[in-house]
């Protein structure tokens, strides 16, 4: 698959304070980026800077075999769609006049892009109130009519759920498919909803405290050895005991003060039950589970909330 963006030790400072530094991340054309990091650790910073809204303090950013540089890469940055933050209109206005203006700034005059783009997002191409009327929800979903309705080849979506109810997300989750799949487009979506991020990414990539720790297929994701046995139990001295010394295991960790997980794949549930059960070690709860893109996403940060 064809690299359509690239950015080579990409680092922002900001008064004397390094926010983002030496970051990597390879984008291929096509494909679903997820990119997910906790509360401040630079996603932000880091779209700004490939959309030329923030100058980069050193580093690299290539798109569609070109440099990026901020007031210098007009033309390649029209070739990018982009919600950053939260999305600014004129509120006096209606959504349709929104995008006809957006339209004409971007030398894109197309009244047809202006209704097929409303029609994506689920927004009422009759609905003539001024954007000052609309609902959180609704200037979300204008916000990313704006930015797809010149068909970029890249889009760039900073939290594009945000206010939207469940239905309204899983609109927006098959319109980011399609657009992947029918209209050949590339999206860089940041999102703290990782249920959402892991049914739609091809790629995700992991930023924490300004670095980027992880970047990796989904795919290697999902076929990760992630089965695992997990107890939760008010004694876990006692059961770790128990599972070193009578069944030998070493491959498990203590994901809280309760819980273990155990990840040896070839002993059974009844096993440990019975080895607990003999050593009268209470038990809470016993189950086999899966890991998910949230489990692998802490792991990989090592707690902290999401955002």
């Amino acid at each position: 698959m064809t690299t359509l963006l690239r950015t080579d030790r990409l680092s922002k400072t900001f008064d004397g304070k390094e926010a983002v530094k030496d970051i990597s991340m390879t984008i291929r054309q096509g494909e679903i980026y997820g990119f997910l990091g906790p509360n401040g650790a630079g996603k932000t910073t880091v779209m700004k800077m490939i959309t030329g809204l923030v100058r980069p303090s050193a580093g690299e950013i290539e798109f569609l075999g070109n440099p990026v540089r901020a007031g210098q890469s007009l033309e390649l940055l029209k070739r990018m769609g982009c919600i950053i933050e939260y999305p600014v209109f004129y509120d006096r206005l209606s959504g349709r006049e929104n995008l006809e203006l957006h339209g004409e700034y971007m030398g894109y005059y197309n009244p047809e892009a202006v209704d097929n783009a409303l029609s994506a997002v689920g927004l009422d191409l009759r609905d003539s109130r001024p954007v000052k009327q609309y609902s959180l929800g609704m200037k979300q979903r204008l916000g990313i009519a704006r930015a797809m309705m010149t068909r970029p080849e890249l889009l760039i979506l900073d939290e594009p759920i945000n206010g939207l109810d469940p239905v309204g997300i899983r609109e927006m989750r098959e319109l980011f498919r399609r657009l992947s799949r029918d209209y050949g487009m590339t999206l860089l979506i940041s999102s703290h909803i990782l249920g959402e991020i892991e049914q739609i990414a091809d790629t995700i990539g992991v930023i924490r405290s300004g670095r980027l720790v992880r970047e990796v297929a989904m795919e290697e994701v999902r076929g990760r050895d992630t089965d695992y046995i997990e107890l939760v139990t008010p004694d876990t001295s006692r059961a770790l005991a128990v599972l070193e010394r009578k069944l030998g295991l070493g491959s498990y960790k203590l994901a809280g003060e309760r819980i273990i997980r155990i990840y040896d794949s070839a002993v059974s549930l009844q096993s440990i039950n019975r080895a607990l059960v003999e050593a009268d070690v209470p038990l809470d709860s016993f189950s086999r589970k899966s890991q998910s893109l949230e489990d692998y996403f802490m792991e990989l940060i090592g707690g902290g909330d999401v955002a």
